[in-house]
């Protein structure tokens, strides 16, 4: 239960549409037995709609920039669904554990979700593809394989979650700052403003009274 909650949730904000799909497909083959509050992941409908998304974003997140603009119109989905698949985990727990379950997956779905955004968009002020291909390959790989460990190996899961948010809280305002930097840089190039001379250069030295 501990592993689902704060597995799926984490890989939501990764990839959303997979874990949905992922969960969905091994409760409607028999391969686990879904808490009864996710059970809805099974049904046709929802397998066709996850499904089809998960494609979708499969292609969409591998387009440098229109990358970074689907992230940001999916932190509107990433994050409630981080919140939704926590809460529906630990249903039998009561609604009291069920609200707690939602705001740390929430939060934790949140995490990833920013990290990979940020990191798509540095990885976007590459000109070349490649880097932003293999981001996305190894974005899917995890959010794929955190779906099969939470029921193969649920505490390295527990585990892996626990070190990446620590991992999380450090690189965070490193992203931030390098993200900004790219916005300064923009705004400059559009705004028609030089580049600021590095230190020690454009300065001019006082003259004295006799000069």
């Amino acid at each position: 239960m501990l592993a689902l909650a704060l597995g799926s949730s984490w890989a939501s904000g990764i990839n959303a549409y997979a874990v949905a799909f992922g969960l969905g497909v091994m409760g409607r083959l028999g391969y686990v037995d879904l808490p009864t509050e996710l059970e809805w992941l099974e049904g046709s409908w929802m397998l066709a709609a996850t499904g089809f998304m998960y494609l979708a974003e499969f292609f969409a997140d591998k387009i440098p920039l229109f990358d970074s603009l689907w992230d940001s119109v999916h932190t509107f989905i990433r994050v409630p669904a981080g919140a939704m698949l926590a809460g529906g985990a630990v249903e039998s727990m009561g609604p009291e554990w069920q609200a707690v379950a939602m705001a740390l997956g929430g939060t934790l779905a949140a995490g990833t979700h920013l990290t990979k955004a940020g990191g798509r968009a540095l990885i976007n002020t590459s000109p070349e593809p490649l880097s932003n291909w293999t981001a996305s390959v190894t974005e899917d790989a995890v959010a794929v394989g955190t779906v099969w460990a939470i029921f193969a190996h649920p505490w390295v899961v527990v585990a892996v979650v626990v070190v990446s948010v620590a991992l999380m809280v450090w690189l965070l305002p490193k992203l931030w700052r390098g993200i900004k930097a790219v916005f300064r840089g923009i705004g400059r190039l559009f705004g028609g403003q030089p580049p600021p001379a590095p230190a020690g250069q454009g300065v001019t030295p006082p003259q004295g009274e006799g000069d």
